[in-house]
């Protein structure tokens, strides 16, 4: 005859578990073992079939259990599998590094698309690199907001979003203008070879500030793996070009301030990173949309680099008074219309292409920052640089003469993969002595 048993545990959330007209191989037991010093009794959830085992509760000894009695030797708890009925929450974990992955690899992608047609995009605005800056800056502001209002009619972006706090936009605003200054000032004073150089930097402010203010600690394999990708960045672009002597003939000051400059982005990169976690609280969990981001921080971008615009125009070499017919001049060229222009061959498709594919690169950087952190988003675009490197010896249109590939180059790229390898990779632990976690009171 066909008997219905169960045991009600309370551990903070009621879990019931029995087991109606089961197949002995299906039955579950609970074990109660009590602890000899009068401590807290682990009570372990066990199938007959000794292949899983899950720590439920530690519970006080005046608490008194009732529980179906199991025979031989209880096995430790295996941290891996830890989910009533056997479903393993390594699956969600799984999926979720393969879209972590698959992120990285698409903004890399975007990464070397970025660099490669903004090289283009000058050919035809090579007079004019400043109006093509100042294109980007505030079409960007025009698209992301247009994006925005048409999400907030569909639904995807709610008040509650629109409703966040301002002042951490404000602040990134701040970061990227000051940012965008103090690196066009040093770059222009900088060889190729020695931006590259310093820009390696970048990647260990964002370690530095992830750990200050997000509290996040590393394994020494990924301390390790991000100091190989930077030097095999440095080794693969730089290697033999003459930056040694670039620093020695421009002095520190100017290599000071472009390590300044990225000093900023990384504070930039870990603040939208903030955003996204505290955003995930008031909005009671729900996600806080990109787009949104992308919006409130480039109008207060706009608006710091308005400010600093007499300050910007003199690092390109364009008095203040001459920026009006200057930006009338560029944006002739840019829409190649008139007679009179010439030189301007590829515009405006090149200059297009360049504004579209930043644009997405962008995003996908803010979304790779959203699910995984400001680190792996570095990584990916550190990746980019020696691609994109590659990719100019390719015979592309209306570059001319090919590229050839600095001495270093293999070398460079494969510490720079070997970095990458260290990164991931996560060594083997011992679980078997790993326990697994109450469920939360309720």
């Amino acid at each position: 005859m066909a008997t219905t048993s169960s045991v009600r545990l309370i551990a903070g959330l009621t879990a019931s578990i029995g087991s109606r007209d089961a197949n002995p191989a299906q039955s579950i037991s609970l074990i109660c073992r009590n602890q000899i010093n009068g401590g807290a009794s682990p009570i372990l959830l066990r199938s007959s079939r000794k292949s899983r085992l899950w720590l439920i509760e530690a519970v006080p000894p005046s608490k008194s259990w009732l529980g179906s009695d199991y025979g031989g030797d209880v096995k430790k708890p295996d941290a891996r599998n830890y989910a009533v009925g056997g479903h393993a929450v390594a699956g969600k974990h799984d999926n979720k590094t393969t879209e972590i992955v698959i992120a990285a690899a698409t903004t890399a992608a975007l990464g070397v698309g970025n660099r490669v047609l903004y090289k283009l995009a000058l050919i035809p605005l090579k007079q004019y690199p400043f109006f093509l800056a100042q294109l980007s800056t505030f079409g960007y502001v025009a698209v992301y907001f247009t994006v925005l209002y048409f999400r907030y009619r569909a639904g995807i972006v709610t008040k509650e979003m629109l409703s966040v706090p301002k002042t951490p936009f404000l602040i990134v605003g701040v970061l990227e203008s000051l940012s965008l200054a103090a690196g066009m000032a040093a770059a222009s004073n900088l060889s190729g070879p020695s931006t590259t150089v310093l820009s390696q930097t970048f990647l260990v402010w964002q370690i530095l500030f992830s750990i200050i203010f997000l509290g996040r600690r590393y394994r020494i394999n990924q301390i390790l793996g991000c100091t190989l990708v930077a030097f095999g960045v440095i080794i693969s672009v730089a290697s033999g070009s003459g930056a040694a002597h670039s620093f020695k003939d421009t002095g520190i000051l100017w290599s000071l301030l472009l390590v300044f400059s990225f000093l900023l982005q990384g504070a930039d990169t870990v603040m939208k990173e903030v955003i996204f976690l505290d955003s995930k609280k008031r909005l009671k969990g729900a996600s806080l949309d990109l787009f949104v981001v992308n919006s409130y921080g480039s109008v207060f971008q706009v608006i710091c680099i308005a400010l600093l615009l007499p300050f910007l125009s003199k690092l390109w070499g364009i008095p203040f008074n001459q920026l009006p017919s200057y930006i009338r001049d560029g944006g002739a060229c840019f829409l190649n219309i008139g007679s009179r222009i010439t030189g301007c061959e590829g515009a405006p498709l090149l200059p297009v292409m360049f504004v579209m594919m930043n644009m997405a690169y962008n995003i996908s950087l803010l979304r790779l920052i959203k699910i995984s952190s400001a680190v792996v988003s570095s990584l990916a675009s550190t990746v980019s640089v020696p691609i994109a490197v590659f990719c100019f010896t390719l015979p592309l249109p209306y570059l001319g003469v090919a590229s050839t590939l600095p001495r270093g180059f293999v070398a460079g790229t494969v510490v720079l993969v070997l970095g990458m390898l260290l990164y991931a990779w996560t060594p083997s632990t011992n679980t078997s002595h790993s326990i697994i976690p109450s469920p939360p009171s309720t």
